[in-house]
Parts: structure tokens; C-alpha cells; sequence
């Protein structure tokens, strides 16, 4: 991933250690640590200081939660966070959120769209502990016996208390690519699920058995009908929307293949190639409505242009 193209990427940035070695320590004793801070988390949002940047409170003051989770140590020294600390995040109920918001005018922050506002700190504090509370909220029972499993290791483990059996946290990593033609145009489709002026890249789920550049071209052929070669990497961002690894590529159609396209009907209901001008006019005018800046959509699809496309009709 070059230097200029990871800057692109709000969900990649991080500035903490994760420090596996104390995760046996457990919850309580990093909480009893006097340096700790943590980080409040409420149905998938965070607990806000102010516009772009997150709540961190002394552990002492940790309220009470469902879930804590530790998210690793502090590497440099800041105001209200101290070289080495230890943080953690805590995921509260409905009560406990609402008389947090008494002291917390801000309220909450949802990571889709405050992801590029962040520090690069909150913005790694708040992207591992998001991806980290959605597993636990996935694997409430062991898929081996069927038994409830419990956190251990400070939020790194559940575990079958029955049988000893370990769960690990998972990742599902999906593919998603700009795909140019001869002319260097940009291939756009709008899924399903999305308001019809909606475009972005095309994208999907790595398969079983499968290399990451066989799933570019088998994605791209099965939402599009259009056959691409040679994937080239560009970059990955983590989207705990719940669980994924986006891996971004550039492609480009095959050497005497059609652009001429064929929405598969079911995520994709419509396909556009645009020239870069094209674009930039249909986004300022909300004729087309772009991914947002903390997606790594919009990082292919800039890089792309050349530079960042005006706001226009971002979601």
C-alpha cells in the first residue's frame, strides 16, 4: 500500500499497541491500573467529547457495562492520555447511556461517518472496539456444543465454560475494485439495497478456497458480466460493518472484452461507466451520490480522479 493512497484510508490509521502479553491479565486488573482509560460504547456508537473526538474516562470511572474489552496500550503522551496507559472500551445498556449523555452533551458518534474526522488514536480506539464488541455480539454460543460461551482474556476469547473450548475473533475479508475500460472510464454500480442515485465500486465476499485476485474477477463477472484482468492491490481497510477486511484493487476489462455490462438483478441493479468529467459533473449535481470519505471506496474512486471529488452528494 503506497504512502499516498493509505492516507486515503480513515479506518486504517491507529496509534496504539495492542499488547497481547496483558490480555491474560483480565479486565479488573487493567481497570485497577491508575493510568487506564476507557472508551464508552452504545448500540455500535461511541461516547463523543466533541466534534471529532471520542470520550476517554479514567478507568476508575468506568460505568457500569455488559462488556469490556481491552484494546491495548497508549504509545505516546498526550493530555488526557498517558504513555502506556492501558485502554479498554465498555459497551453500556440504554440506561446507563442516557444518564451518560446528562455529562456528555455531545452524545453518541456512529464510525461510518465520523471515521474520517477522527484523530488517527480515536480513530483506531473506536475501529477495534467496534470490530471487537460485533463478534462478541455474533458468538454469544459456542458453534461446537451449542453451549453460552463468556469473554476471557480481556475480551480476546470466549470461552465454553463446559468444555474449555476457545473462540477466536474473525474477520471475513471481501474484495472491492475500480474497474476501468480502454478509455480509462469508471465502472459504477448501484445495489439493491441502496437509494437509486447510489454508486459506488463493485465488491464481494471472498469464497472458501479462494485467492483474493480469482475473487475480483469472479465477483466483477458475476454482479456485472464484464471479465477483468490483472488485480492489482491497492489497499485494505478494516469495516466492522459488522465484521469485514475491505481489499481494495484496481482492474481493468479484459483485452477484447465487453463493457457493455449486465446488472445481475439481485445486488445490482444498475451499471454506469463514467469519464472523470462525467463523474464530477453527476456528483455535484446529485445526479449520483458517492460513497462517503471514510470508506474505501471513495479512496479507489479518488485516486482514480486524480484527487478528492467535491462533496456533492456523498452519504
Amino acid at each position: 500500500m503506497t504512502d499516498s493512497f493509505g492516507s486515503r484510508l480513515p479506518l486504517s490509521r491507529a496509534s496504539i499497541d495492542r499488547d497481547h502479553l496483558s490480555r491474560p491479565l483480565g479486565v479488573p486488573a487493567l481497570l485497577t491500573d491508575p493510568a487506564s482509560r476507557v472508551i464508552v460504547l452504545h448500540r455500535r456508537r461511541v461516547l463523543l467529547a466533541g466534534p471529532g473526538a471520542i470520550v476517554l474516562l479514567p478507568g476508575s470511572a468506568a460505568p457500569a457495562h455488559e462488556l469490556a474489552l481491552y484494546l491495548g496500550r497508549a504509545v505516546e503522551d498526550e493530555p488526557d492520555l498517558p504513555r502506556g496507559a492501558p485502554v479498554l472500551a465498555v459497551q453500556v445498556d440504554d440506561a446507563t447511556a442516557a444518564a451518560l449523555e446528562a455529562d456528555h452533551p455531545s452524545g453518541w458518534g456512529d464510525l461510518l461517518r465520523l471515521g474520517a474526522e477522527l484523530s488517527v488514536r480515536d480513530a483506531g480506539l473506536f475501529t477495534e472496539a467496534l470490530a471487537l464488541a460485533n463478534w462478541h455480539a455474533s458468538y454469544g454460543y459456542s458453534p461446537r456444543t451449542g453451549n453460552p460461551s463468556i469473554p476471557d482474556a480481556a475480551g480476546w476469547i470466549r470461552r465454553d465454560p463446559d468444555t474449555g473450548h476457545e473462540l477466536f475473533p474473525r474477520t471475513d475479508p471481501a474484495i472491492i475494485v475500480g474497474i476501468t475500460d480502454d478509455d480509462d472510464r469508471l465502472l459504477l454500480g448501484s445495489n439493491a439495497l441502496w437509494e437509486q442515485n447510489r454508486f459506488s465500486l463493485l465488491a464481494g465476499f471472498v469464497e472458501p478456497g479462494e485467492s483474493l485476485e480469482a475473487a475480483v474477477i469472479r465477483e466483477v463477472f458475476e454482479e456485472s458480466g464484464v471479465h477483468v484482468v490483472d488485480p492489482v492491490y491497492k489497499g485494505s481497510q478494516p469495516w466492522p460493518f459488522p465484521a469485514s477486511l475491505m481489499i481494495g484493487f484496481r482492474a481493468r476489462v479484459a483485452p477484447g472484452g465487453s463493457t457493455a455490462g449486465r446488472p445481475d438483478g439481485e445486488e445490482i441493479l444498475e451499471l454506469r461507466w463514467f469519464s472523470r468529467d462525467e463523474l464530477a459533473a453527476a456528483n455535484a449535481a446529485e445526479e449520483v451520490r458517492l460513497p462517503g470519505s471514510t470508506s474505501i471506496a471513495r479512496a479507489i474512486i479518488d485516486d482514480w480522479y486524480g484527487g478528492e471529488l467535491p462533496d456533492g452528494g456523498r452519504w
